[in-house]
Formats: structure tokens, sequence, C-alpha cells
């Protein structure tokens, strides 16, 4: 059978971290989403999403088929409930489409607006992400998932003997390397991937997870509900930070209550407010209605999307929003809302052109040997840039 992972409307209130993914592609915890599915499943998973995507995660349609929606998290519960049902049948919580089975047929005409004659409703709870700030707020939860998913039936790989680990919830895949760190799992479990380093002096409280070829710096602080990775490289002080793929933030400064996408870079003596000065309620960019839209949060930091970067002694307010393939830098705080494709800082942006990215982008996956910046990667991008114009004539 086929598991196919549907986005619906949730990729928009997902902006800008979704302008270049799927929202199963999403990583909250230690995996993404799709590798969640995949990981229950035990099975490979193809994607069901916007035209423009669908050149990098195609979606792959069988005799018989499971769409799921990529915004929800997996648990026993769901898959239980999922497992009970007959092809042409509708799980449904209220009103939100969580699964449906199909003929090859019906799947090739799956619409998520499609009304379903057989219809079970879903009465348990589950972690699902709407908004941005759903990743790190609920990074906690899916770390200790994934951390029990992963770990269940292993023994943890031997770490050096110069570390510190206080509590029982440590597990170091083969190949993880660490030296004179503590690891305090008494607050949530801690989980060192293959080919990871967490250089000397370095602390961490959890939850926290870092993977596949990724360093934690020396001096790093970390607490927890923090996620690094894979081929990241962190130092500094962070908090409840989920930092995606091929992402950098390697110095001194602090990053807090946010998120990360691919292939950004934040450079030294950088810091991000997640705190207003008078306590008021954090509000956010939403893309959708284009305003600024209330959180229900104190604590909320930055949010980047993938292939942004800031220079030194950057400092982003509380509750920025930072579009797709924006150069900040400059003294002063930049407004709450950096458009997709812009360049400049607190004194104002322009226009990053696409020429100027594309021979920026090419130098970074150079660094990458198993990556390359190709026409399909370089058309999605092209995508966004005409998607994002009118953002930035604000």
């Amino acid at each position: 059978m086929a598991i196919i992972l549907f986005d619906d409307n949730a990729h928009q209130t997902l902006l800008p971290l979704t302008y270049t993914r799927p929202v199963a592609d999403l990583r909250i915890g230690i995996l993404t989403i799709a590798e969640k599915w995949a990981k229950y499943l035990n099975t490979s998973t193809s994607f069901f999403t916007r035209d423009y995507l669908q050149g990098k995660f195609p979606v792959s349609i069988e005799a018989d088929n499971l769409f799921v929606n990529g915004a929800v998290c997996p648990d026993e519960n769901l898959l239980d409930a999922i497992d009970k049902l007959q092809t042409g049948e509708a799980l449904k919580y209220n009103d939100q489409l969580l699964a449906v089975k199909l003929n090859a047929a019906d799947a090739a005409v799956f619409n998520t607006a499609t009304e379903f004659d057989r219809v079970v409703a879903y009465p348990n709870l589950f972690v699902s992400i709407k908004y941005p700030e759903d990743i790190f707020r609920k990074n906690d939860i899916e770390l200790r998932k994934d951390y029990a998913l992963l770990t269940k039936g292993r023994t943890s790989s031997t770490i050096s003997s110069t570390n510190v680990i206080i509590g029982n919830d440590f597990f170091a895949e083969e190949g993880a390397v660490a030296e004179c760190s503590t690891f305090n799992t008494t607050n949530g479990p801690i989980y060192l991937s293959a080919n990871t380093e967490v250089w000397e002096g370095t602390h961490i409280r959890g939850a926290f997870a870092i993977c596949e070829h990724s360093q934690v710096k020396m001096g790093a602080k970390i607490y927890g509900a923090t996620t690094v990775g894979p081929y990241s490289r962190v130092g500094g002080e962070l908090n409840n930070a989920v930092i995606w793929g091929y992402s950098s933030k390697g110095h001194e400064g602090y990053l807090g209550n946010s998120v990360l996408g691919e292939w950004c870079n934040i450079g030294a003596d950088s810091n991000n407010s997640n705190l207003k000065n008078n306590y008021d309620e954090v509000r956010l960019w939403d893309y959708t209605t284009q305003r600024f839209r209330k959180t229900g949060l104190q604590f909320c930091g930055l949010i980047m999307a993938d292939h942004s970067k800031c220079a030194i002694n950057t400092m982003f307010n509380t509750g920025t929003v930072v579009g797709v393939s924006a150069n900040v830098f400059g003294a002063g705080f930049p407004r709450n809302f950096v458009a997709d494709f812009s360049w400049g800082g607190a004194q104002g942006f322009e226009t990053y052109s696409l020429k100027k990215m594309f021979d920026t982008a090419q130098k970074v996956f150079d660094r990458r040997d198993h990556r390359e910046f190709n026409d399909t990667e370089k058309d999605i991008l092209k995508t966004v840039f005409e998607l994002t114009e009118e953002y930035r004539r604000f």
C-alpha cells in the first residue's frame, strides 16, 4: 500500500517554512513528520503537495493508497484507527481530514476538499502543527516520542568517560563523539545521532537531539527542548530551538523559542529576543491574512525560512519572521517581518536578486558533496520568488 502524505490548509498557515517543502517534510522532535510515519509503518512515503514542489517531492500512487494528513504526527492510537479503515473510508477529527484509504482511480483525483460518504470520527487528541511556532512549542512532546521510538530494543553506544551523564535517558548512536561535557537528562531525554560531535565544555539539558553529521562547538549552553541538524553546527546559547539541516549558528549569541530552516546561517554574536519588555503576548506575521497574528505565547523568538542569513551582531526583536532567501545585516533591529528575497536591515531593504542568491547558494551547496544545487532546487526558488513579490513592496 502506498503511503501518501498530503498538504491541507496548514501548508499556507505554516508559511514561510513551507514555501520550499511539503508540510510532512518539516522536522519536529528528532525526525521529520514523513520520517515518523515511515518508521511507524515500516515503509516509504510520498507527498501530495503543491504542483511546483512535486518535482522534488513526487507522489506515488499504487492499487491501494493511504492518504495521511502531513501536519499530523503519528501515535499508537492514531495508527490503530487508521489500520481499521476500509477502502473508501475517511478518518476525521471534527472537520479535519486525518486519513483516507483509496483505490488507484479515486487516488488519482484526490482532493482535500472532497466530501467522503463514509467517515469515521476520531475521538482522541493528537499532535499536529498549524503555525510555525507550533514547531518549537510542541518540540518537547515529539522529542520524547521520537526518542522512545528510535531507542526501543536498542543499546546506546559508549561515549568517553570524560563526560558526565546525569539521569538515564541518554542514547548515543555508533560514531557519536563527545568529550568533557555534561548531559542532564532529568528534564528530558538526550539523543546523539551517528557521526555527531559534542566538543569540550558543552552543557546540555534535555530534551535534546543532535541529528547525523552535526557538531556542538566548545562551551555551548543548550536547554531543552532543542533539536539540531542534520549537517548543522551550533554554539553559544540555545533554548527551545529547532534547527533544520545544513544550517549553522556556530558562534556566541542567543537563539531561543525559534525555528531555523535549511541552509541558514546566523552570524557571530547575533541574538534574538523571545520576551517582550512589557511581557505582552507575542504576535507573528501571517502570510494568509497579511497581518500580524496573536500567538497566545509570551515567549516567541525567530522564525527563519530556508536559505536566509544574518551578519554578525544582528539583533532580532521578539516574534520576528524572516522569509526564504533573505539576507539581513546592519545596526539596529530590522522590522518584525523580513520579506522573502530581501537584502538589508533596519535602514531598509531592497530585493535580493535571484542571480546573486543562486551564486551564493551554489557556493554553499558545493561545501556538501552529497547535495547538488540543481535545476529542481532552482525552479522551486524561482517560483517562491514570484509568489512573494507582493511582500517586498511593504
